[in-house]
């Protein structure tokens, strides 16, 4: 398993969750709701910087089918748009249920949907990186699909 802290990354249409693994990439913590008006993408690579991460796992939201939707569509542009913007691997990581775990997660320890709005894309972030971490340390392999990167060669 590589060591460096990973943040997980999920898209929104309001709202990025993001979460951050420890640098021995065993749990993975929330972080921050980050809103997608204004600059998302700068924030995420502020907070990539602040932990030092080593990539950016960006969740993708596939049908239960596998099937590509509009929130697919979201994702890989939303990713494109960090690869471009950060010097950091970037990785889709298949998300499918992220959200659905997260809400039924806020459910049980209590909390209403409502008073969960403002936490649920991090739950949902906390979710998707750390099936990602247990992929990378059963496999040996880096979770998801990599990002092409935007910058242009030095």
């Amino acid at each position: 398993m590589r060591r460096g802290v990973r943040l997980g990354v999920d898209v929104g249409r309001a709202r990025v969750g993001v979460a951050r693994s420890d640098p021995d990439a065993l749990l993975a913590v929330p972080v921050e709701t980050v809103a997608r008006v204004g600059t998302p993408i700068a924030r995420i690579v502020e907070i990539a910087t602040e932990y030092d991460a080593l990539e950016i796992l960006v969740g993708l939201p596939v049908s239960l089918s596998g099937g590509e939707t509009a929130s697919t569509a979201d994702a890989r542009a939303f990713a494109d748009e960090l690869a471009a913007a950060s010097d950091l691997p970037i990785r889709l990581v298949d998300e499918r249920l992220s959200t659905v775990t997260a809400h039924d997660a806020l459910r049980r320890s209590g909390r209403s949907q409502r008073k969960s709005r403002s936490i649920v894309d991090q739950v949902a972030a906390v979710v998707l990186l750390q099936q990602a971490l247990d992929v990378e340390r059963q496999s040996g392999n880096p979770a998801g699909t990599a990002v092409a990167s935007g910058q242009e060669p030095a």
